[in-house]
């Protein structure tokens, strides 16, 4: 239930990229109008091809929520004149690999797939684009492994701590509720339902596609168009922009544990922002990767209150938050809660230091190249970088917009950003000395 941006969602390495300098990404339009971004890589046989579709489940009622991830879940449970086991079969003859996924914001599909395969992986992704089959025996089977996995974190401590601070920071948006659904709107979900939610979220003008691997500009067009190009245009529902709800204070949810899980934050700061690269640059000093952020120092290796802590920028379509984790023990939650409070007014008052700028500079730029690693994880960047309107030059330029931040930069932005009486936390377990209400 926890929202963080995402620009590369596919995880399988598949073989090593140059230099992040190196990488070129050339823009093309195919004769049907679907605008794409490529990048060759031609040393193995084998090519990624990420679509993120705009809209996602922030357009479905809530009463039918759900929907678009059950919908998303039945897309490799039959096609055309497959049913799931003749669809599965077929993709594993072809040793190709696809990816079906769906988010409040967009939803998005992969194919991976070897070259002399690459006509009929493409042909086995269209027929589930365009023509799933939505049999009732596979609808059921699906239905029932959601409402089993809505059951286990029904016990789950951190999704439990998640779906509450989604409930509170946004009732009555989609965005406050989770988007498997709940167990009544799972079950009231019938198959004309799979196909509105079909229709509204697989359009072809609100398609974003990244694609790396062994093709050229030529050879993907036609390709493209085939695989896309049958799909209806967009009819989209307006979702409107949303400001948290939360107030600063404490939400206890009583669950049987000796730990607690905390999940803490307020509103954030918008991408699109122009000091969005010193926000991101402040949460890596604040809670980042590594054990050298401020919250770890203070909260884990001061006083060994908790095994890790961490923080994280969550920009979404329609909102944002800036949000923390971690978990202690009963008797320290409190004192942990009290000691993030106190760094975050620190920080806000007296910012950051000139060591930890230079530090989490190098390792921001260090750690960049590392990502680009795989077609798979490329062709996920590629569409990333469309959904966020970035330039198709961001990934050589990228380094050098962490660089230009300065001293004062973070300062201003931690005194605008870092506001700790509004930060909320919420706490599952049973803390000692802690209770529902305000500050």
């Amino acid at each position: 239930m926890i929202a963080r941006l995402t620009t590369a969602l596919a995880a399988a390495i598949l073989l090593p990229l140059p230099a992040v300098a190196e990488v070129e990404i050339q823009e093309i339009t195919t004769p049907g109008g679907i605008t794409a971004w490529l990048v060759e890589e031609h040393s193995i046989p084998f090519t990624s091809i990420e679509v993120q579709f705009e809209g996602g489940a922030n357009e479905e009622p809530l009463e039918a929520r759900g929907a678009t991830y059950l919908m998303m879940g039945l897309l490799e449970e039959g096609a055309g004149d497959m049913d799931a086991r003749a669809f599965s079969e077929r993709r594993e003859a072809l040793a190709a690999r696809t990816d079906f996924d769906a988010n409040n914001d967009s939803v998005t599909i992969g194919l991976s797939f070897l070259t002399e395969n690459r006509e009929e992986s493409v042909d086995l992704m269209r027929a589930a684009l365009v023509d799933p089959s939505f049999d009732p025996e596979a609808v059921e089977r699906v239905r029932e492994q959601v409402l089993a996995g809505l059951a286990a974190d029904a016990r789950d401590p951190q999704e439990i701590a998640g779906e509450t601070f989604a409930a509170l920071s946004f009732p009555e948006h989609p965005y406050g509720s989770r988007i498997e659904g709940t167990p009544e709107t799972v079950a009231a979900l019938n198959i004309d339902d799979l196909r509105t939610a079909h229709t509204r979220a697989l359009t072809r003008d609100r398609a974003r596609v990244g694609v790396t691997g062994d093709i050229t500009a030529e050879e993907l067009a036609p390709l493209l168009d085939r695989l896309l190009g049958d799909l209806p245009e967009s009819d989209p529902v307006d979702i409107p922009e949303v400001e948290t709800a939360l107030d600063g204070g404490i939400t206890v949810v009583d669950f049987p544990s000796p730990q607690s899980v905390v999940l803490f934050g307020h509103s954030g700061i918008a991408f699109d922002d122009p000091d969005y690269f010193a926000a991101f640059i402040l949460n890596h000093i604040i809670g980042g990767r590594g054990f050298d952020s401020r919250l770890m120092t203070e909260v884990r290796e001061k006083r060994g209150l908790t095994y890790g802590i961490g923080t994280f920028l969550s920009p979404r379509d329609k909102s944002e938050e800036m949000l923390g984790q971690f978990s202690s023990s009963n008797d320290k939650a409190a004192e942990a809660i009290e000691i993030v409070r106190a760094e975050w007014a620190h920080i806000a008052e007296e910012g950051v230091t000139p060591e930890e700028l230079d530090a989490a500079k190098t390792y921001l730029t260090g750690a960049y190249p590392l990502r680009f690693d795989g077609n798979s994880r490329i062709a996920g960047i590629l569409t990333g970088m469309q959904s966020l309107d970035l330039p198709i030059d961001y990934i050589p330029n990228r380094n050098d917009r962490i660089e230009a931040v300065t001293l004062d930069d973070v300062k201003r932005v931690a005194a605008e950003l870092l506001r700790p009486e509004d930060l909320h936390f919420v706490v599952v377990g049973q803390p000692d000395g802690l209770r529902s209400g305000s500050f």
